[in-house]
């Protein structure tokens, strides 16, 4: 049963793994970790290799940033705002956040899409407020595509490395791998159950 997860992925193949990636990018909460990382360990085994993993991932991540990009692009911030004050929740983020990663985007420049990729808090969310900027659609995508590979190489090497190291060991794999979603889809539901916008946990002055 604890290799459900990897033999999951197996079956789905590429065009499962472009989906996973491109889900993870839209809506949490299971990580591109541990897309990329099971990827990596069937190169181990035999059951995948290496470039076409790597263009499916990466494809995926750009679909799902995509998603975001275009929300900004197209609605713009009078009705991307309602969305967010609608959806927020389940996306455990507020209307500050965005206003915060917005300024930071401003702040830094387009070259922040790139860089961001490597960051497990906002290599996401930036793709919104570079939409809302009007970021040019052809250099998005490519920022986005150049730091999506990067990530997913290095993603992807980890987990070859992992399943290498334990290659003695293999039913440990499939526990790591389950024990790894299962905080990660109860860091979520945390996060959803406790969730308050900024404003409501802001003391009042009064």
């Amino acid at each position: 049963m604890h290799d459900f997860i990897i033999e999951a992925i197996a079956r789905g193949g590429y065009l499962g793994i472009f989906v996973l990636m491109a889900l993870e990018n839209i809506f949490p909460p299971v990580p591109s970790e541990v897309i990329m990382g099971v990827g990596g360990l069937l190169i181990a085994r035999g059951e995948m290799t290496f470039w076409p993993l790597l263009i499916a991932g990466t494809l995926g991540t750009v679909a799902g940033n995509y998603a975001w990009y275009w929300i900004g692009d197209k609605w713009g911030y009078e009705r991307t705002r309602p969305f967010i004050d609608r959806w927020g929740r389940w996306l455990t983020i507020d209307w500050e956040h965005m206003e915060a990663a917005t300024r930071f985007f401003q702040r830094h420049g387009q070259w922040v899409v790139f860089f961001l990729r490597f960051s497990p808090f906002l290599r996401t969310m930036i793709s919104l407020p570079a939409g809302l900027a009007h970021m040019p659609v052809g250099r998005f995508l490519l920022f986005t595509a150049a730091g999506s590979a990067i990530w997913n190489v290095l993603l992807i090497l980890g987990g070859k490395a992992l399943a290498a190291w334990l290659a003695d060991y293999e039913g440990m794999m499939g526990w790591i791998i389950a024990g790894l979603v299962v905080m990660a889809v109860g860091a979520y539901i945390w996060r959803v159950a406790t969730w308050k916008p900024r404003h409501m946990r802001t003391p009042s002055t009064d």
